[in-house]
């Protein structure tokens, strides 16, 4: 075995897809790895190709399984901690492109750079499907800058970006921050009952179901108490809705002396007796989606909640 594989299969058909994938799968099978399939509708294509080979591959619902970067991540994580001597984890994995906004395409993308950091150190084994004929030419072009390998394109040369380079980008084209101007709800210590009574009402006013508005009022909290901690002890919750998203945006006057640290604040699950980290990576798995701009001289954090309705659901709670 060798160390951690990340290759991007770029497939114009059903045919094309199938012949790869059940070769990787039944070589996979054959070494004795585990094998994993997570797919939208290919996976009838795999069994149909394997016949009975099939049955010992763990297959999920590519819908249910890639509903938000951070959460999916977490699904990974045990397959991530799964290191058997000669033994891979193989993983056949195929987001979801269809339906998604330039946002949150932009979010998966970075999802797929953060793996090559998530898996660095084992000998797992990932292949992921992109089926050009349906998604967006931008999503099949950054492939090249997510996954240090491409299969069966030799006259095309992986251009794979630094993780942080990679996030950097994607954090310079998220949506704008809100003016400085803009009203919203101060906070400082002490001033937690006030801020969660208006982000109910928000919610509600919304549409929020009440599990979800118990997931915002938790990450909310979660990211004010980091303000209050590392951001001057005070700031401001403003809350601009979209037409997708219930929206909560924290922000702060600044007081960091050095970077934030790690440099993947939340991404990646922290280790259990990890002294700080763990608030980040509940808010993301909490939220469907997060921004954030850490910065010494005053930091912002956006909270997006999808409103229901609007394209994929969201996970319903960390536990889901």
């Amino acid at each position: 075995m060798t160390g951690f594989v990340h290759q991007a299969l770029r497939h114009a058909s059903d045919g094309q897809f199938r012949d790869t994938a059940a070769a990787f799968v039944r070589d996979g099978l054959h070494a004795g790895d585990t094998v994993v399939v997570v797919s939208a509708c290919e996976i009838t294509l795999l069994a149909e190709s394997l016949g009975s080979r099939f049955r010992p591959v763990e297959c999920f619902d590519a819908h249910d399984w890639y509903d938000h970067p951070s959460r999916t991540l977490r699904r990974y994580h045990p397959y991530r901690t799964r290191q058997e001597p000669n033994r891979r984890v193989r993983v056949v994995g195929e987001p979801v492109g269809e339906g998604r906004t330039d946002f949150e395409t932009r979010e998966w993308m970075r999802y797929e750079s953060l793996v090559n950091v998530a898996f660095a150190g084992s000998a797992h084994w990932f292949l992921c499907p992109y089926g050009t004929r349906v998604l967006p030419e931008t999503v099949a072009r950054s492939v090249t800058r997510t996954h240090p390998e491409l299969v069966h394109e030799p006259g095309t040369a992986a251009d794979c970006t630094d993780p942080a380079e990679f996030g950097a980008e994607c954090d310079e084209l998220a949506p704008a921050r809100l003016p400085a101007a803009a009203a919203g709800i101060p906070f400082t210590r002490g001033r937690a009952a006030v801020v969660r009574r208006a982000l109910t009402a928000y919610a509600r006013r919304l549409g929020l179901p009440e599990q979800r508005t118990y997931d915002l009022l938790t990450t909310v909290h979660e990211t004010v108490v980091n303000a209050v901690r590392h951001g001057g002890g005070h700031g401001v919750v403003r809350l601009p809705s979209d037409r997708d998203h219930v929206i909560c945006e924290v922000s702060d006057s600044g007081a960091h002396t050095v970077p934030p640290h790690p440099p993947l604040p939340g991404h990646l699950p922290p280790e259990p007796v990890a002294v700080s980290g763990h608030g980040m990576w509940l808010v993301r798995q909490l939220s469907d989606l997060v921004t954030d701009r850490l910065d010494p001289s005053g930091s912002v954090v956006r909270l997006y909640f999808r409103r229901p309705g609007r394209g994929h659901p969201a996970a319903g709670s960390v536990n889901s």
